[in-house]
């Protein structure tokens, strides 16, 4: 597996990289990849389905000047930034018969991700709501995915020292929760992990087994940053 360690400059081209390497990858049968990255800037990001007056607090994002973004893929609403360690996994559907379908995917990469923590720490971490990790009902990283025909994207987060308070702020309850929440605010449901941010990089690398530099013979589209910076796709729900 390929790694890439690439954090670009602004919130839409990284959630467009995303996108465009899993394009990328379909387009030309390439290998697989593990791209982790880290934001600057805080933004928040919808899953694709979600409807942003419901998830965000539309005035609080005025009012600090935060973007609100839409990535591909599935799953909740989220805010990233200084804090938190984004990765990005392009996979082969075809060479792993645990990729055939989403609930296998999901179970097959965070199984990985599960090991990485209690083989690390001997805390007991447990997969929830499907795509959460957390730690005695407490969760630490949620993650979604988008699925080509050939190719799969699965992408997610890992809260190491970010602002918890700032999430209470600019989201509110989400409007599905997973049984295991209990309704429970932001800052009750949420944790850091307290890893650096290197221990992290390092310890998806050693789980991927994600060797070799990943050599950049590939381009973001200009279409596809102007789509993720653009109202339209944003705001569209």
């Amino acid at each position: 597996m390929h790694y890439m360690d690439l954090a670009l400059p602004t919130a839409a081209e990284n959630l467009a990289c995303d996108e465009a390497l899993l394009d990328f990858c379909e387009g030309t049968g390439a290998g697989e990849i593990l791209r982790v990255w880290e934001s600057s800037e805080y933004f928040v990001v919808v899953g694709y389905a979600n409807k942003v007056d419901l998830e965000v607090n539309l005035e609080a994002c005025q009012s600090r000047q935060i973007p609100i973004l839409r990535r591909c893929s599935g799953g909740g609403t989220v805010v990233q930034g200084p804090g938190c360690l984004n990765y990005s996994l392009v996979l082969r559907i075809a060479t792993n018969d645990s990729l055939q379908t989403v609930t296998q995917t999901n179970s097959f990469v965070m199984g990985r991700h599960r090991d990485i923590f209690e083989n690390d720490s001997g805390n007991r971490v447990k997969i929830e709501g499907h795509t959460d990790l957390a730690v005695g009902g407490v969760k630490f990283s949620g993650n979604a995915q988008r699925r080509r025909k050939d190719y799969l994207l699965f992408h997610g987060v890992f809260l190491l020292d970010f602002d918890l308070e700032l999430i209470e702020e600019l989201l509110k309850m989400p409007s599905k929760q997973p049984d295991y929440r209990e309704h429970r605010t932001h800052k009750k449901f949420l944790m850091n992990l307290k890893w650096t941010v290197a221990k992290m990089k390092e310890r998806l690398r050693e789980s991927w087994d994600a060797s070799s530099i990943s050599e950049n013979k590939w381009e973001i589209p200009e279409a596809l940053v102007a789509k993720y910076r653009s109202k339209e796709w944003n705001l569209r729900f």
